[in-house]
């Protein structure tokens, strides 16, 4: 009886820290989605000078000889996201040990999602712009998901879309975001400094090492960390993968659940990443100029490719995934999940929005072809998110009756 009563209050436990993390994220997708907006309004007018001169001014840091010299876009893409996925390597964990992703029997259906999410949207790109070898480099940007403006728009739907499909949605969400991090660290990597990974290896040791020995302070963690992300910057490796890397070695199991320091890091820190951080880098990032944009720029091999990625291969990887594992008996639905809430969730998944435009900056550097990339993202982003919310708002509707 008292192992039954435990497993219960494990369970609301963790199904409260879902209800949670899901109310952050919708009202973070509603100030991503302003901030988008702001820069994508700013790029259009004269303002748009003073913008560009702003991520364009360069800012150095150093002691000595040693110093980081970026312009302001890199020091918000290598910096600012590198807390972003200190977050996301938390959730992560969270959830591989204690979460939606700890037994077979949850996971397997997400993971099957994500991966068919990932995999389609790729190939697609690559048909579409196998005849210029020059944007394959960007193979992976219709392959993310941008968790806030996903649930954002779910949220929309209100209590009428079961917490079921709200937590398939997370989930599948967060396995896209380890896919990421993989593809950023295997495909995404420039030349390497062998001394100076060599360094960053030791911090990760010295990181796992306080985890072993029980160290239950933020302090710690934090120092390593930073020296760690300078030298991970410093070896070639993107340094984004230091905040994943430091995330893994924090703290998850204590004698008191409540205390363990990785639920208190990734409470206290996910308000700042969802109004402060994720919106400074949709600002510095969203700035797409239309002016003289025509039918022809649309379908241009890189904005056609990401957007058609986008839109087309995440819902179809997404929902056929979905229909192997059922149909095959490897995995069922969720709780009064329907097909079609299946398929708008798979729709949804297609707003690749801050995730694409993030692998687009590793992918590409020149202005024009940043510009056809935020296009081809805005337009694949806002087809998914339009027809997924009225696939949702039909379901629910259906369900109602």
């Amino acid at each position: 009886m008292t192992s039954r009563r435990n497993e219960r209050i494990i369970m609301d436990k963790t199904f409260s820290r879902i209800q949670e993390f899901i109310k952050l994220e919708t009202s973070g997708g509603v100030v991503l989605m302003i901030a988008a907006i702001f820069a994508m309004i700013i790029a259009n007018t004269p303002l748009s000078a003073n913008y560009d001169l702003i991520l364009g001014t360069y800012i150095k840091v150093g002691i000595g000889n040693f110093e980081i010299a970026k312009p302001a876009i890199l020091w918000i893409n290598d910096g600012l996201m590198a807390i972003f996925f200190f977050l996301v390597g938390l959730e992560i964990k969270r959830e591989v040990l204690a979460g939606e992703l700890s037994s077979f029997d949850k996971a397997i259906l997400p993971i099957m999602a994500a991966i068919g999410g990932m995999a389609v949207p790729g190939i697609i790109f690559a048909i579409i712009n196998w005849g210029t070898p020059e944007n394959l480099n960007g193979w992976a940007i219709p392959t993310a998901t941008d968790i806030a403006f996903a649930l954002g728009i779910l949220a929309l739907i209100g209590s009428r879309a079961p917490i079921s499909l709200k937590i398939f949605l997370l989930a599948i969400a967060i396995i896209d975001d380890l896919g990421a991090i993989v593809i950023i660290a295997i495909f995404y990597t420039s030349e390497l400094s062998l001394s100076a990974l060599s360094f960053s290896v030791i911090g990760f040791a010295a990181a796992v090492a306080l985890n072993r020995m029980g160290v239950q302070r933020t302090a710690p963690y934090l120092l390593v960390g930073i020296v760690m992300w300078v030298f991970v910057l410093k070896s070639g490796v993107h340094a984004t993968l230091a905040g994943v890397l430091i995330a893994f070695t924090i703290p998850l199991k204590t004698k008191n659940e409540d205390e363990a320091l990785l639920y208190k890091m990734e409470h206290g820190l996910h308000p700042w990443v969802a109004f402060l951080i994720l919106p400074v880098f949709a600002f510095a990032n969203a700035g797409v100029n239309f002016t003289g944009i025509g039918i022809d720029d649309l379908l241009q091999p890189l904005t056609l490719g990401i957007a058609v990625g986008l839109f087309l291969g995440k819902q179809i990887g997404v929902f056929l995934a979905t229909w192997i594992g059922v149909k095959s008996g490897i995995a069922r639905l969720p709780e009064n999940v329907s097909w079609k809430h299946v398929y708008g969730v798979a729709c949804l998944t297609g707003v690749g929005f801050t995730m694409s435009l993030f692998i687009g900056s590793l992918a590409f550097t020149t202005a024009d072809v940043m510009n056809a990339v935020r296009l081809g993202v805005v337009l694949g982003s806002v087809l998914s998110g339009i027809i997924g919310y009225l696939l949702l708002k039909s379901a629910a509707h259906h369900s109602a009756q």
